[in-house]
């Protein structure tokens, strides 16, 4: 296709589709002229990708590039792929980043090995976790930590969802989109439902009021 074709199927406007081109983020149209190159569907594929993380996931044109480095190195295997985009595009941590507390470590530790989770020490995630545990010590709250093993079988339903869902998409530039996209409507998506959820809870619990 022309590059106008490109421009009309993915939303991004021509000049840039070619800055794209320059700055190496998206691969050369084959030259069919002097002045005119044919694209196919790997350039309408790592557009969508481009256009994902940018607005999407909101990263930089800089992280994109680094990214996609990663994603052309066909030595890589998906999964160290897929490791990449989610730890790129993660929401960060609510509680800061202050040290955990060695009891809040043991926590997220003990956790993984009843999980049979790989989360070694220093694990960006499991740090994350236990800095949410440590606030929760700090709001006089350090019980709420025996809901772990609730929420965490929770998260491995969603996390089963999320590659039943990025599993059928095929190509490398689909499944990261995949990602990158699941990773932050899928965080919108299981907040509005914990809270649908909750409030059918209560309304179990504790009744709905007269006239709900």
């Amino acid at each position: 296709m022309r590059i106008g074709e490109l421009s009309r199927r993915t939303g991004v406007s021509v000049p840039t589709i070619k800055f794209y081109v320059r700055e190496g983020l998206l691969p050369a149209g084959e030259l069919t002229s002097p002045n005119q190159a044919s694209y196919g569907d790997g350039h309408e594929r790592r557009l969508r990708l481009i256009r994902a993380m940018l607005g999407v996931g909101g990263l930089s044109l800089a992280r994109i590039g680094e990214i996609l480095a990663v994603v052309d190195d066909t030595s890589q295997p998906v999964f160290k792929l897929m490791g990449e985009v989610a730890g790129t595009v993660a929401a960060p941590s609510l509680v800061g980043s202050g040290e955990p507390s060695d009891a809040a470590r043991e926590s997220v530790a003990a956790l993984g090995e009843r999980r049979g989770w790989h989360v070694p020490p220093g694990h960006p995630d499991g740090d994350a976790l236990a800095r949410t545990l440590t606030e929760a010590e700090r709001l006089g709250h350090e019980d709420f930590a025996v809901a772990l093993d609730a929420y965490a079988e929770a998260a491995e339903k969603v996390a089963e969802a999320d590659l039943s869902y990025v599993r059928g998409l095929g190509a490398r530039d689909d499944v990261l989109e995949g990602v990158v996209v699941g990773m932050m409507l899928g965080d919108a998506m299981f907040g509005s439902l914990r809270r649908i959820a909750q409030a059918e809870e209560t309304g179990r619990i504790y009744g709905r009021g007269e006239g709900a």
